[in-house]
């Protein structure tokens, strides 16, 4: 990873970013290792040999609706490298893919960034660890990746959450890191927040596991938002975007003829006296272990 150097964050941008709950890092990422990441997703397409019936019916938790259809497949994803499928990727009477097989990929999770060489270097590079440094994390650990296509004309939108509702700590303490690949605007789905939520609204939902039936469900009802008083983030490749955990976000249908990949990154606190509960829906057992970036803690 070639960014603006491994400086962390200034003064000003930390004010800003616990302030607002989100910072924009224009040129955080060089063309180079843009690209790299490109490639190397399209390798692992090109290697992906079939798209089996639990990724043709699987739709992202955030996608589209609060009440996704939940499978084995989705929750071994904690655990692996998993392709989920665009829903209007698929011909609803037949089952087969209406687009090709490149343009049909809505998300590929959500462990790229232990099990894949090229998306662990990237993700545990020295400038992501400053900063998390400069952000106070002690043992940060990266728990949740996805490289997200945002297909052109078909790419679903993904309605207003909250990343802790997912990704949950005791007490709170999910960041996350949010890569453009290619440029984002509002006519092909960016991303866009409602600032200062972090500190408005609280934690609002739960996404709860049951591991009885491995279903997993909503525990509270949401308010609509006011779409209005989000701010869309339009920015070029290579921006960095950092979210807290409880800030407000969503991203709109690409009706476009242009693609809005990206790559997300989301990280907890591991240190003592933070817990991640057995409800959560991402879990890993021994045979691959949560590794964290750096261990300040060891060093008390």
């Amino acid at each position: 990873m070639h960014t603006m150097g491994a400086r962390g964050l200034t003064e000003d941008e930390l004010q800003s970013f616990r302030e607002n709950g989100y910072l924009i890092l224009e040129g955080a990422t060089d063309a180079e290792s843009v690209g790299i990441l490109q490639e190397r997703c399209s390798l692992l397409i090109d290697q992906h040999e079939h798209v089996n019936e639990h990724a043709r019916q699987q739709v992202h938790a955030a996608t589209a609706t609060n009440e996704p259809v939940i499978d084995e497949h989705y929750l071994e994803s904690a655990r692996n490298i998993s392709f989920f499928l665009e829903a209007n990727a698929v011909d609803k009477s037949t089952g087969q893919l209406n687009v090709a097989k490149p343009q049909s990929f809505n998300t590929i999770g959500h462990a790229l960034h232990d099990l894949d060489p090229v998306f662990r270097a990237f993700s545990r590079s020295d400038e992501v660890a400053c900063i998390l440094r400069s952000l106070g994390y002690k043992r940060p650990i990266p728990v949740q990746s996805m490289y997200i296509f945002k297909q052109p004309r078909i790419g679903g939108k993904v309605v207003p959450h909250q990343d802790s509702t997912f990704i949950y700590t005791e007490p709170l303490s999910t960041v996350g890191f949010w890569f453009a690949l290619e440029d984002a605007n509002l006519d092909n789905g960016c991303l866009c927040v409602l600032p200062v939520s972090h500190k408005r609204l609280g934690l609002q939902q739960r996404f709860i596991l049951d591991p009885a039936d491995k279903t997993v469900a909503f525990d509270a009802e949401v308010q609509p938002h006011d779409l209005s008083s989000f701010v869309p983030i339009e920015c070029k490749a290579g921006t960095l975007v950092l979210l807290h955990g409880e800030i407000v976000h969503y991203s709109a249908e690409n009706k476009s003829a242009a693609s809005r990949h990206s790559y997300s990154l989301h990280f907890v606190e591991g240190c003592s006296g933070f817990a991640w509960p057995s409800s959560n829906w991402l879990q890993r057992g021994p045979e691959l272990m949560w590794e964290p970036l750096y261990d300040l803690q060891s060093n008390e």
